[in-house]
């Protein structure tokens, strides 16, 4: 089994983050969670430390995937309750210009210094043991298409829709059901709407939902600017759960 590459890692963007330090990045996450460059950063940088991890406790390759999905998800929640405050000392110069600071050339003796290797390490290992993975005829996650960090901020996306956006979405993307059959599942849940009206609907909850991923998560993954939604293919949407609107 593979590690797989990521182009990700090969944009610009990433790029110009990937001199800064852990410590740098994490406080940067934690300071603006809207962006999602900094974590991508991350991924990049810890990815196949963390896939050499999964691959070993996964019978097959689609589940190794969907488990390095779901770990990444797990990472992006925990990290912004890392306790930063022991090592703010450590790199006051670099919040203030982050691109002028170099991880190598750090006043070690300033405070201890902070790396996110052994914290993945033993996170990864945890939560690998706290999953129950799914057969795999039942997994619909593809790597190459969703990679986590563009999954992980479509799913926060979604969780921003009102519910019936959301369950619209979910229903015409992970499903593939028609406007007919979505109306048909609504007005049985006590819902009076037609399917002309789901369409409208979902044609007002696909620009919402684009414009929630942020901004530079869509720089990075998407070369351009799509006019909906992506296809279930580009954002993995076939695999998140949700709930019933209200």
């Amino acid at each position: 089994m593979q590690i797989p590459t990521f182009p990700e890692c090969d944009h610009d963007l990433v790029k110009s983050l990937m001199p800064q330090s852990d410590y740098a990045l994490v406080d940067s996450l934690q300071r603006s969670p809207m962006e999602g460059k900094y974590f991508t950063a991350l991924f990049c940088r810890y990815g196949s430390v963390v896939y050499s991890l999964i691959r070993h406790s996964a019978k097959s390759p689609v589940q190794a995937d969907y488990l390095f999905a779901l770990v990444w998800r797990h990472i992006l929640n925990e990290l912004s309750g890392i306790d930063l405050s022991a090592f703010r000392s450590q790199t006051s110069s670099e919040a203030a210009d982050p691109q002028a600071a170099d991880p190598q050339t750090e006043d070690k003796n300033s405070a201890p210094e902070f790396s996110l290797q052994a914290w993945l390490i033993n996170l990864t290992a945890a939560h690998i043991n706290q999953i129950k993975m799914p057969d795999v005829e039942s997994i619909h996650y593809v790597l190459q298409d969703a990679p986590p960090p563009l999954w992980c901020y479509t799913e926060r996306a979604l969780e921003g829709l009102p519910p019936k956006h959301r369950l619209i979405v979910l229903m015409a993307q992970t499903f593939e059901w028609s406007d007919t059959r979505i109306a048909a599942y609504l007005q049985a849940e006590g819902e009076q709407i037609s399917a002309s009206q789901v369409q409208a609907e979902r044609q007002k909850a696909y620009p919402v939902l684009e414009q929630a991923i942020p901004a530079d998560i869509r720089s990075i993954y998407f070369q351009h600017q799509p006019a909906v939604v992506p296809s279930p293919e580009e954002t993995g949407l076939m695999t998140i759960e949700f709930d019933e609107p209200d």
